[in-house]
């Protein structure tokens, strides 16, 4: 269902809106961990270590998909808020050829040098094979999560955010299920993981572009011819399309130069940052998609010319996040072995020390992180991609220069978790500062883009 979010209390608004994009998040994370957890508790350690080293390569590939996802949600949602239904659908044609002709390069750059990716870590040769045949496989189904991305992302741009948790909460249940029912019982190792993934992203994909088909059918002007592709506006879904895609690029390239030093002590230690990593990527993506939802009802906002309700979302927003980060934050640092083993069967305790001291050091900062990406959301949704841009790249250049350095001093592998926190805390203060810039000075001098 269609919801404008351009009237209404701005902090209920947001509330019903993003929601059920956090339970999108928790169903989505539980492809990533339910892959580890059938490969740590049914295979073994190695397996786990395996999939945790080539998801950091993943990452990289869904940047990409992020980018799209962000370029067609931002754009659309300026439309929609203007009422300008018939250069929505094109600018939602427009996203999907993109989007096509982005991920078959992606596909082929994956197939031919997913080796010499693995190498680029310093994969170590007990787990190169198991962490190949992973990567080829989840290579093969990049399609499948692109078009998922730009469809969940016009979703959220036309107000629904309840109709991509509905895809995932089943898509994801049942990919725990096929998980364990192509290992456990017909003993495919690391490869009947990666197909179960496969097979559900392939079916959520499919359901989601029908939906989305039909739903621009049903918007006003429907029986009016639109143009499929559209050169101006796939220079603004770009605009929004290509910073995005690098922050998520840069991040996860960062990932891979940290993964590689992480690689360096073994695969225990893998083994236990893949478990910690897991649950900590769950809370960053929380608020990652929340800021996402920040993003359209700012858009949606300002395609409106309601600049004013923009204040209101990001405080109704920041409060949810904090909100979000008191049990996360309880849960990671007193009970963070309970995560961790849940993991493997019978960890190491080298594993087992790694895994929760990453879980200690970077929960009491999950609330630093957590109001970035709140700011980081008005930003995107405005349109002012150059601020956002900055902000992101200190955090992250910080982030992997400290984690390089620290891990070759007495700290050694905690050193690298030790990075995290200083990264986050520049982040937020740029972020924080270009927010108030835009938005709170009196003396605003940022021009908020919109489409033209």
């Amino acid at each position: 269902m269609n919801r404008e979010l351009t009237v209404g209390n701005p902090s209920s608004v947001l509330w019903r809106f993003c929601l059920p994009l956090f339970g999108s998040v928790i169903f989505q994370q539980l492809y990533n961990i339910a892959d580890s957890l059938v490969a740590g508790k049914f295979i073994g350690e190695n397996a786990l270590a395996a999939v945790g080293n080539s998801y950091e390569i993943t990452l990289i590939f869904i940047a990409f998909a992020f980018g799209c996802n962000m370029g067609c949600s931002v754009v659309v949602s300026q439309l929609f808020g203007a009422k300008d239904y018939k250069r929505l659908k094109s600018a939602v044609s427009t996203a999907m050829i993109l989007t096509a002709a982005v991920s078959a390069v992606l596909m082929i750059f994956g197939l031919a040098c997913d080796g010499w990716l693995l190498q680029l870590l310093n994969t170590p040769q007990d787990v190169m094979s198991d962490s190949a045949l992973y990567l080829r496989i989840y290579v093969l189904g990049l399609p499948f999560m692109f078009f998922y991305n730009v469809s969940t992302g016009t979703f959220s741009a036309l107000g629904d955010s309840k109709t991509p948790f509905l895809f995932l909460a089943v898509s994801s249940s049942v990919n725990i299920g096929m998980d364990i029912l192509f290992v456990a019982a017909f003993h495919m190792g690391v490869a009947g993981v990666a197909w179960a993934t496969f097979i559900c992203q392939g079916i959520s994909c499919a359901l989601a572009v029908f939906v989305i088909i039909r739903r621009l059918h049903s918007l006003p002007d429907a029986d009016k011819k639109v143009p499929l592709f559209s050169l101006t506006l796939l220079r603004r879904i770009v605009v929004i399309a290509i910073p995005s895609t690098l922050q998520q690029s840069f991040i996860s390239i960062g990932n891979l130069i940290i993964q590689g030093v992480i690689n360096g002590f073994g695969a225990s230690v893998m083994a236990g940052y893949s478990a910690a990593v897991k649950m900590n990527n769950l809370v960053i993506t929380s608020f990652t998609t929340l800021g996402n939802g920040i993003s359209s009802f700012t858009a949606q906002n300002i395609g409106a010319g309601k600049e004013d309700r923009v204040r209101a979302g990001f405080m109704a927003g920041l409060k949810m996040v904090w909100m979000l980060c008191v049990p996360f934050f309880l849960l990671y640092f007193f009970t963070g072995e309970v995560f961790v083993r849940f993991f493997m069967d019978q960890p190491t305790a080298l594993a087992l020390h790694s895994g929760v001291i990453f879980l200690r050091i970077l929960s009491p900062f999950y609330f630093v992180v957590a109001a970035k990406l709140a700011a980081d959301g008005v930003l995107r949704g405005a349109g002012l991609m150059k601020p956002f841009m900055i902000s992101t790249f200190s955090d992250l250049i910080l982030r992997v220069v400290l984690a390089v350095l620290l891990s070759r001093t007495a700290l050694q592998s905690t050193g690298i978790w030790c990075a995290w926190p200083i990264g986050w805390i520049i982040g937020a203060g740029l972020s924080l500062l270009f927010y108030k810039r835009a938005f709170m000075d009196s003396d605003n001098t940022v021009p908020l883009e919109r489409v033209q």
